[in-house]
């Protein structure tokens, strides 16, 4: 349970910026986040592009390439939305996997291989990746057995942005003497999208929008994009006056004196999201302090800004 601590008072002028949920359509769109649910076949590049060209979006990424016969979570993010994107890629995510072993051994094996194959693990990426080929070490979570059918293994696994299943599944085959290899992967959880009701297909996105053009009923729209602020919702934020928005949108690094509350789970190091008053995201950075030590501050820099995602003059300019 996070908690506020309260710095000082502050009000927002409803005269500028918006209630992430109450920004005008054309707005929300381009400000916009998908939970898509990605089909098995096409690559997810394949996806940014269909779902640019149902949207009429300048353009749009998304965070954590699945491969083409991986299904699943795949946040898609549209035009001023695809910066917020890359935020996701260290996220951590939850698959369901099937790992068919080579040959068939005793449940109890299997179990304690998986139990070995948790906590932190090293992993050199697989030849087909996008990453340097070098050892580097991932955290794994968690690794449950849900059913297991002969050869056939299936279990769900929560672990560290950037771990590759199918190396994962084929260092288990080597581990067993066995060999073993992925024979499906399905990601259920990336950072703050899962599988519930925001997750959407490629259909309820382009049925969503032709009702809105054809119906001018932006309903269903509203319902298959999120806000961009859902992208941070795993991240810890403090919330600043309006007289200090500007100066971030300009590149300015945040002092004390601009900010109004900060969640107590701050630590030192920490990317941390910067919001206004209205629930907005302006910027994320790194934190110079503990949330203790920014509540206390009277001056200084508390967070050091290195993504800037709001555009200047959405607030006035306050500073000189």
């Amino acid at each position: 349970m996070v908690d506020l601590l309260i710095k000082a008072e502050g009000e927002t002028d409803p005269n500028y910026g918006n209630f992430p949920y109450e920004r005008p359509i054309e707005d929300h769109i381009k400000r916009g986040i998908i939970n898509l649910d990605k089909p098995s076949g096409p690559t997810s590049h394949e996806i940014d592009s269909w779902v640019k060209r149902i949207l009429g979006v300048e353009k749009t990424g998304h965070g954590g390439t699945l491969d083409p016969r991986v299904t699943g979570v795949l946040p898609i993010g549209m035009d001023y939305s695809t910066r917020v994107i890359q935020l996701l890629l260290g996220a951590d995510k939850e698959y369901v996997c099937l790992m068919r072993l080579h040959e068939e051994i005793s449940e109890s094996k299997i179990k304690n291989i998986l139990n070995e194959f948790q906590g932190k693990i090293f992993q050199t990426p697989p030849l087909k990746s996008a990453v340097k080929r070098e050892l580097r070490v991932r955290k794994i979570h968690y690794a449950n057995i849900l059913e297991i059918d002969g050869q056939d293994v299936l279990f769900k696994i929560g672990c560290e942005g950037g771990t590759y299943i199918r190396k994962y599944c084929h260092d288990i085959g080597e581990a067993l003497g066995i060999g073993a290899h992925m024979a499906e992967l399905r990601r259920t959880v990336s950072g703050p999208f899962k599988e519930d009701d925001t997750l959407k297909t490629l259909q309820d996105v382009t049925d969503a929008y032709h009702i809105w053009k054809e119906e001018d009923d932006e309903s269903f729209l509203r319902e298959a994009i999120l806000p961009v602020e859902k992208a941070v919702e795993n991240l810890p934020k403090i919330v600043i006056r309006d007289s200090a928005v500007d100066a971030i949108c300009h590149g300015a690094d945040l002092a004390s004196g601009g900010i109004i509350s900060i969640e107590d789970n701050i630590k030192k190091g920490d990317t941390v999201a910067v919001m206004t008053l209205k629930g907005e995201l302006i910027a994320a950075g790194e934190s110079l302090k503990t949330s203790e030590e920014i509540y206390r501050a009277s001056k200084g820099i508390m967070i050091d800004i290195n993504k800037v995602f709001m555009e200047p003059d959405t607030y006035p300019k306050m500073w000189k």
